[in-house]
């Protein structure tokens, strides 16, 4: 349940996050506010993982000040102190059905339609790429939003055209992909590899196109390790990796139907301690 916070409405909760508007019925700003809950197969867990909003939140305001000249929706930091570090004030955007996803390596689902295929999102690629490819270019791989509880779905650029029209569509094309391109060179020079990302955008009231929610964050990218760094396999990865393996190992014995067990101590801590040293790295502060 969310908590209540003085001067604000509570009007929706996702997987992760939290979204009030002012009680005095202003219709153009919304406070986001990032929780510690984490998902794992499209469920929501029962356990969190201590500090997770905060990392979330100090790590996408880290990177909106990085893609200078983007518009993004965060307009202050001064929020209520019961979410200070984990909340943004941002303004209310009406937000493009569409899951904008920039791939430079191959891999997770993009792997598994390449394997069928020889392509993603039926562009096609040549032979010879595993798990862990370099791609010679990012591809813009977009994928249509989904309810709560259900999978997105990869889509076409046509897909994408017949929902937002062409002009809209190119422009969503080439943000998603700058976006990616400015990201994967920084975090190259800090050891991090960023093999794919996905970022959201809005209209905003003043008709620009705006990106929205949270961006380059261990839950909406993935970061690998550039030192481990090794094509053929799974890559050791900056984000939910102890979960997942966890609840698909046999001691957690669960059938991916039921709601998920709680995580043991060990898991959450790992999970933790990674999303900490994601942070610490891309940014080069200590995370008080």
């Amino acid at each position: 349940m969310a908590q209540e916070l003085a001067g604000w409405r509570h009007i929706y909760s996702g997987k992760v996050r939290d979204l009030y508007e002012p009680v005095t019925g202003e219709d153009d700003r919304v406070l986001v506010v990032a929780s510690n809950r984490i998902s794992a197969y499209d469920f929501v867990l029962s356990s969190e993982i201590p500090d997770k909003g905060r990392v979330l939140t100090q790590l996408s305001l880290w990177w909106f000040e990085q893609l200078s000249g983007i518009p993004n929706h965060v307009l202050s930091t001064d929020v209520p102190a019961e979410v200070e570090g984990r909340a943004m004030i941002c303004q209310r955007l009406d937000m493009f059905g569409v899951e904008c996803i920039a791939r430079g390596y191959l891999t997770g689902s993009g792997l598994l339609e390449y394997n069928e295929s020889r392509t993603v999102c039926e562009l096609p690629l040549p032979e010879g790429l595993v798990d862990g490819s370099r791609l010679q270019e990012p591809l813009f791989t977009p994928s249509a939003k989904a309810e709560v509880g259900e999978h997105d779905e990869n889509i076409t650029y046509d897909a994408v055209v017949m929902m937002v029209g062409d002009d809209l569509a190119a422009k969503l094309r080439s943000l998603t992909l700058d976006i990616y391109s400015r990201a994967e060179s920084i975090a190259l020079d800090r050891g991090i590899i960023l093999a794919d990302t996905k970022v959201e955008f809005g209209m905003s009231r003043f008709g620009e196109v705006t990106l929205g929610d949270e961006v380059l964050t261990p839950d909406s990218s993935r970061f690998w390790d550039a030192e481990l760094y090794a094509p053929g396999k799974a890559q050791p990865s900056f984000d939910k990796q102890f979960v997942r393996d966890w609840l698909t190992s046999d001691d957690a014995g669960w059938d991916r139907v039921s709601e998920p067990p709680a995580l043991p101590a060990e898991v959450i801590e790992k999970t933790r301690a990674r999303y900490i040293e994601a942070y610490e790295r891309l940014t080069g502060r200590t995370f008080a």
